[in-house]
């Protein structure tokens, strides 16, 4: 069982992001979440690590709900890669992997032979394991991405957050840990929930879509019967073309804005 969100509201003062939301994301599944800015895309990923609890309702994991578990235990059963992690004390990137196996190492106990085989596994993976000795303040926007995905996959629990995880990086490391993600899916059966800025990604990656516009979800489902262009049409207001590529031979979008016409059509 995954994650179940049940007439969940939530708001910042004086905006409503959510109210009586409903969504079912599966477990060993790669989940896309897609939609506009400020749709609510991050509060439902803040929602799901418990960074904040909702005003109503309730989000269970695994057939509990999400407030049972113990921070602890929580940290066991989900990892998140932000779209941007503030770390101002220059730890090394040895350290800052090391931090994901915290959850793992009894209080007071130094990490194990599997501990250390972990973390220097997990930065040869996300190409980090050449400079692991020099302090992540040191490096440049992308490296220390790849560091905080690295600690991630260090953290090896069964549900990767990845909140526009892949942003900063070039389209080499991007695909890189993207695979590596989609392996880890195929192969253990773990659970990913994405958010995507880049349609192209999403659809490629995903095996379930969910598509948010202004607080609600328009459509959730498996990748290839949401990604329509009449769905893109009215979460993103643009008019869109998918079709599986020649060339990767994976689902791609073409997409463009939609002319004054179009816009009148799509507002009746």
């Amino acid at each position: 069982m995954g994650f179940s969100l049940c007439g969940i509201g939530f708001a910042h003062p004086g905006r409503t992001i959510f109210e009586g939301l409903d969504l079912d994301l599966p477990t060993g599944r790669f989940t896309g979440i897609i939609g506009p800015n400020g749709c609510g895309k991050t509060t439902l990923l803040d929602l799901i690590c418990r960074h904040i609890t909702p005003h109503q309702g309730q989000i269970q994991y695994a057939g509990r709900p999400l407030g049972d578990y113990g921070k602890r235990a929580l940290a066991r059963q989900i990892a998140l890669v932000p779209q941007d992690y503030g770390i101002n004390f220059p730890f090394t990137v040895e350290e800052v992997v090391f931090m994901g196996r915290y959850p793992h190492t009894p209080r007071f106990g130094a990490p194990s032979a599997e501990d250390v085989d972990r973390v220097v596994r997990t930065m040869a993976d996300c190409d980090v394991l050449a400079f692991k000795d020099r302090p992540i303040t040191s490096l440049s926007g992308g490296e220390r991405q790849r560091v905080i995905f690295a600690r991630a996959l260090a953290q090896d629990a069964p549900v990767l957050v990845l909140d526009e995880a892949t942003a900063n990086l070039d389209v080499c490391h991007t695909l890189t840990l993207l695979d590596r993600v989609a392996d880890l899916v195929q192969m253990e059966r773990r659970t990913v929930i994405a958010v995507f800025q880049d349609l192209n990604l999403a659809s490629a990656y995903s095996q379930e879509i969910v598509m948010v516009k202004a607080g609600r979800v328009v459509a959730a489902g498996p990748t290839d019967k949401v990604f329509t262009p009449q769905n893109l049409k009215r979460v993103f207001d643009v008019q869109a073309r998918v079709a599986v590529d020649d060339f990767t031979g994976r689902l791609q979008v073409r997409y463009k804005r939609l002319n004054h016409n179009d816009q009148m059509t799509n507002d009746k």
